[in-house]
Formats: C-alpha cells, sequence, structure tokens
C-alpha cells in the first residue's frame, strides 16, 4: 500500500525531500499561486500552520502554474511574495505540474486516493488541498473555495 511517505518531493531551494520523514504529521498539501483570486488563503492556512504546528501538523505548498498562468514567478520571487505579502513560514516546495503527463508523482497519488466532484481525479484549480494522517494515508480531499479554517475540525480530530 503507497503512502505519501514513498514520495520524494523538491523543495523551492531545490533540495529533495523525503516524505518519508514526514511520517507521524498531519500534512495539508495544497497547490498554490500568487495571482488567484484564492490566493488570500495564505493567510489562512499560515493560520493553520501556526495554530496547530507544535501538535505535528504541516502545511506544503507547491506552486502550480497550470491554471490560468498564475503563478509565472521563479521559486525565490514566489517565496518572497509569500513572506512579504502573507507571512508565510510554511514550506514551499518547487514549482510542479498537478494534471498531466508532467504531473507530480505525489499529486497523482492523492488525486487516485481522493477523487473530486462526481469522482473526477483531476485538479480543477489553484488551492486544492489535501489532508493528509499521521500514517500517511489521504484523508479527504477539499476544492479551492473551501477555506482554510473551515478544515480545522477535520485537522482537530486527526491531531
Amino acid at each position: 500500500m503507497t503512502t505519501i511517505a514513498d514520495f520524494k518531493v523538491t523543495n523551492n531551494r531545490g533540495e529533495e525531500i523525503d516524505l518519508a520523514d514526514k511520517k507521524g504529521k498531519v500534512l495539508l498539501v495544497v497547490n498554490t499561486a500568487s495571482k488567484c483570486g484564492f490566493t488570500p488563503q495564505y493567510d489562512g492556512l499560515e493560520a493553520l500552520y501556526q495554530k496547530y504546528k507544535d501538535q505535528g501538523f504541516e502545511v506544503l505548498g507547491f506552486p502550480c502554474n497550470q491554471f490560468g498562468a498564475q503563478e509565472p514567478g521563479s521559486a525565490d520571487e514566489i517565496a518572497e511574495f509569500c513572506k512579504i505579502n502573507f507571512g508565510v513560514t510554511f514550506p514551499l516546495m518547487d514549482k510542479v505540474d498537478v494534471n498531466g503527463a508532467n504531473a507530480s508523482p505525489v499529486f497523482d497519488w492523492m488525486k487516485g486516493e481522493a477523487k473530486g466532484l462526481m469522482g473526477s481525479t483531476g485538479i480543477k484549480w489553484n488551492f486544492t488541498k489535501f489532508l493528509i494522517d499521521r500514517e500517511g494515508n489521504v484523508v479527504k480531499r477539499f476544492a479551492p473555495q473551501d477555506s482554510p479554517s473551515s478544515l480545522e475540525k477535520h485537522i482537530e480530530k486527526l491531531l
């Protein structure tokens, strides 16, 4: 059986991250964008991270430019934007594709584990969120319009 611990990703500094190191944490994995109508969700994601990080919770942001070219910047530009405008301190990964032939393997796996509306696997827009339990299993998929604060009760159940 596959879990998130079976994947490696690259952070926004070009360093490989073995997600096996995240085992034992509750994770919220989000495809993000800096020029999207949902971009203000960075505030809520950071608030969740600050509130629960000492209890073993982490947000992983994966910038993605597949939806309306709303994440055109470099890794450094994205990180600076997130820090200056939203005070983001949670980990940001390297820019990824979440759909198509070049989709990140971790996103392909999560999409298969938690399907979207009417059983679809594709991600429809920026700020789709996947909640992962301490064992590395996908628990739930949340739509872009689901505010970070609306996820609290789900996160608290897993902590």
